[in-house]
C-alpha cells in the first residue's frame, strides 16, 4: 500500500468494527483521514488525521467534514436490522447528505452496501451484479435505496461511486453460510484502496467477499478497480462447515438470519418469477 491519495479521505462510521480497521490500516499507510461517527472513536487517532463526532442527519456538518476531500468511504449509519424509523434518518437522509457533499466537492463515494439488499434470492441462484434487488428487511431496503441513489447521482451529476455489497466481514468465518459470504479485513482494506485510487469507476457494484469457492456471487466490476481478493474462507470449512441454524427460512436464502426476522408467512413463497437466475 504505497500510493497515497492527493486529497484527504472522509471515513464515516469510523468507530464501528470495519471503520476502525480502515482507520488503523489506512492511517498507518500515511493517508490523511477525516474520521467521523455518532459515537466516540475508541482508538488513537492516526497521525495526520482527525476525528469529529457528528450525526449523519446533520447536513451542514456533513458538508463541512467533506470540505477538501476527494473520497468518501461511507460506512456510517445503522448497520443491523432495525425498525424502519430507526433506519430512516441515518441510512436514508444521512446518505443524501453524503451525496450532496460529494457533489459539491466533486468527490468519489464508496458506499458500504450489503448482501441484505439481495437477501431473498435463494442460495442455489448464482447472482451477477445486475441481479434484481430483493431486500430481506428494512436495513437491506436502505442499502438497495443507497445503490439507486448512487446511480442517480452518477447519471445526473457525474458523482462516481463504488457500491460494495458486503457479505460477512469478520476476523474469521463463524458458520457455514460464511464460507460463501466471508470478506477478510485485509481484502476489505485493499478494496477501499483500489476504489479510491482507480482512475475511473463510474457507478459500479462489487461483491464484497473474499476468494471463496462456495460463493453465491459472480460477475461484478472488480476489473475496473484492479481489485482481486487474496484471502479465502475455504480453509475454515472443516471447522465451521456443519454449523447451520436449522431454520428452513434462514438456510434457504442468501441473506441468512435477517430473512427470518419478523417473518410471518404461513408457508414459504415460491421461487421468484423475476430477476436473473
Amino acid at each position: 500500500m504505497t500510493e497515497i491519495p492527493a486529497k484527504p479521505v472522509l471515513l464515516t462510521g469510523a468507530s464501528g468494527a470495519l471503520g476502525r480497521q480502515l482507520a488503523r490500516k489506512l492511517g498507518a499507510a500515511g493517508w490523511t483521514l477525516v474520521l467521523t461517527d455518532i459515537v466516540p472513536f475508541p482508538d488513537p487517532v492516526p497521525a495526520g488525521s482527525r476525528f469529529v463526532r457528528a450525526d449523519l442527519n446533520d447536513g451542514p456538518t456533513v458538508l463541512r467534514l467533506a470540505e477538501g476531500c476527494g473520497m468518501i468511504l461511507h460506512f456510517g449509519g445503522v448497520s443491523t436490522e432495525q425498525p424502519f424509523e430507526a433506519i430512516l434518518g441515518p441510512n436514508i437522509r444521512g446518505l443524501f447528505h453524503i451525496y450532496e457533499a460529494a457533489r459539491r466537492e466533486k468527490a468519489r463515494v464508496l458506499f458500504a452496501s450489503s448482501n441484505h439488499s439481495i437477501g431473498f434470492h435463494e442460495r442455489e441462484t448464482k447472482l451477477d451484479d445486475d441481479c434484481q434487488f430483493m431486500p430481506d428487511g428494512y436495513y437491506g431496503l436502505s442499502k438497495a435505496y443507497g445503490e439507486l441513489m448512487g446511480r442517480m447521482y452518477w447519471f445526473k451529476h457525474g458523482v462516481e461511486n463504488v457500491n460494495v455489497r458486503i457479505g460477512s466481514s469478520f476476523p474469521e468465518p463463524a458458520e457455514a453460510r460464511m464460507l460463501a459470504t466471508w470478506l477478510s479485513y485485509d481484502d476489505l482494506v485493499r478494496l477501499c484502496v483500489r476504489a479510491t485510487l482507480a482512475p475511473k469507476v463510474g457507478s459500479c457494484v462489487i461483491w464484497g467477499a473474499s476468494n471463496n469457492s462456495r460463493t453465491f456471487w459472480g460477475h461484478d466490476s472488480r476489473e475496473a478497480l484492479d481489485w482481486l481478493p487474496e484471502d479465502s474462507a475455504d480453509g475454515h470449512a472443516g471447522r465451521v462447515g456443519n454449523i447451520t441454524s436449522g431454520d428452513p427460512v434462514i438456510e434457504r436464502y442468501q441473506g441468512g438470519g435477517y430473512t427470518a426476522i419478523d417473518y410471518s408467512r404461513a408457508e414459504a413463497p415460491p421461487a421468484p418469477l423475476f430477476g436473473k437466475k
